[in-house]
C-alpha cells in the first residue's frame, strides 16, 4: 500500500539517486545483485546477534531494490530479465530473514507467515501474467495491504522486538492473508 500510494512523494528523490548511480557506471542489474547481497548480509547479521546492522542492511537493500527499477526506466534499459531477477531476489531476501528469525519466533508462526507469502505471491504473479492491464512495472502490479515497505516495517518490528517475534509474525501473516483476500477478489473481477 505504501509502495503504490506513497511512491509519488519520493519519485524525485529516487530518480535523482538512480541518475547518480548510472553516472557512476552502475547498471540496473548490478544494483539488483547488490541489493540481494546486502539483504542476505542483513539476515546474517540478525541471526548473528547484530540487530542494528541487520536493520541498516535490510533498509539499504530495500532502497537499492527501488533504485534498480528506477535506473532501468531512466536509462531505457527495462527488461523482462531484470524484472525477473528483481522479483526472484526479493523473495530470497525475505526467505533469508524468515530463516534468521528461527531463533526468535516459533516454527509454526514462521510456517504460517511463509504460507501466506506463498499464497499472496502466487496471486500477484498469476494476475500479473494473465492480466492485460497496464502498469509502470514489467507487468500488472496488484495493490495490497502488505507490499514490500510494509513487509520491511514488520521485519523491523521483529528485529527490534525479537522477544515478541512470534506474536508479530502472526500479525504479519494475518495482514498478508487480508492482502490475499484483496488480491483474489480483484483477480476474479479482472479475469472475469
Amino acid at each position: 500500500m505504501i509502495d503504490t500510494n506513497g511512491r509519488v512523494y519520493l519519485n524525485r528523490v529516487f530518480k535523482t539517486l538512480a541518475k547518480f548511480l548510472l553516472s557512476l557506471g552502475a547498471s540496473p542489474t548490478h544494483v539488483t545483485i547488490f541489493a540481494l547481497v546486502i539483504g542476505l548480509m542483513g539476515a546474517i547479521f540478525f541471526y548473528s546477534g547484530f540487530p542494528i546492522l541487520s536493520l541498516l542492511f535490510l533498509w539499504s537493500s530495500g532502497l537499492l531494490d527501488v533504485l534498480d527499477g528506477e535506473m532501468a526506466r531512466v536509462s531505457g534499459k527495462s527488461s523482462q530479465k531484470g524484472a525477473l531477477l528483481d522479483i526472484f531476489f526479493d523473495r530470497i531476501v525475505e526467505i533469508a530473514y524468515i530463516f534468521a528469525f528461527i531463533g526468535t519466533a516459533s516454527t509454526l508462526s514462521l510456517l504460517t507467515l511463509s504460507s501466506t507469502i506463498i499464497l499472496s505471491m502466487t496471486l500477484f504473479l498469476s494476475v500479473g501474467a494473465m492480466s492485460q492491464k497496464e502498469s509502470q512495472k514489467a507487468f500488472y502490479y496488484q495493490v495490497g495491504l502488505i507490499e514490500r515497505t510494509e513487509a520491511f516495517i514488520l521485519f523491523t518490528l521483529m528485529i527490534l522486538f525479537s522477544q515478541y517475534s512470534t506474536y508479530i509474525t502472526y500479525i504479519f501473516a494475518f495482514l498478508i492473508f487480508i492482502t490475499v483476500i484483496q488480491r483474489l477478489r480483484e483477480a476474479l473481477r479482472i479475469l472475469d
